[in-house]
């Protein structure tokens, strides 16, 4: 069988389209470290800037989701504080719970952003219209991104992303 090769068009052209952007935690929300405290408890940091764009990104009309390999209770009272809807944390399979969402919310693959940063988020974005990565993603990742941040993980790259993608939505209505 032959692999699927990605349609070559603008970044612009893509992110007109967004309806859902989707998102990795560790290591796109966060740094990718996690601290963990005597009683094991997790602690994670994020970037105060990445919130501002996700509330950004849904103010212009595009949902926003979360699918992460990891548990986290600080992240999705963050991510609940945020008014993001669709969150789903200790995702073996990606690519299952992406597809299953999509077809939840009714939209075709070209409508959709996955932001990843490593192998697990690899699938998604091969099916996403609009793949996106963080600067300090794996190799395979940053090259199956149609765009990869100038920031790092948990350092701004979401608040970038969601920039890109409102400046494209805007440049369409004018």
């Amino acid at each position: 069988m032959k692999k699927a090769v990605r349609p070559k068009a603008s970044f612009n052209k893509k992110a007109r389209l967004v309806e859902l952007a989707v998102f990795d935690i560790d290591g796109v929300m966060t740094d990718g470290r996690l601290y963990i405290g005597p009683g094991g408890q997790e602690f994670k940091a994020v970037h105060i800037h990445d919130g501002h764009g996700l509330k950004r990104l849904q103010r212009a009309g595009v949902e926003v989701g979360v699918i992460s390999g990891r548990r986290s209770e600080a992240m999705e009272a963050r991510l609940n504080d945020l008014g993001v809807k669709h969150v789903f944390m200790g995702v073996s399979d990606k690519l299952a719970v992406f597809c299953a969402l999509l077809e939840e919310l009714n939209l075709e693959p070209h409508q959709v952003a996955y932001m990843g940063d490593d192998e697990p988020d690899l699938a998604p974005m091969r099916i996403a219209g609009l793949a996106l990565s963080v600067r300090n993603a794996v190799p395979e990742v940053c090259k199956a991104a149609d765009w990869v941040s100038a920031h790092d993980g948990g350092d701004g790259a979401v608040r970038e992303a969601c920039d890109k993608i409102i400046a494209a939505r805007e440049a369409t209505s004018k």
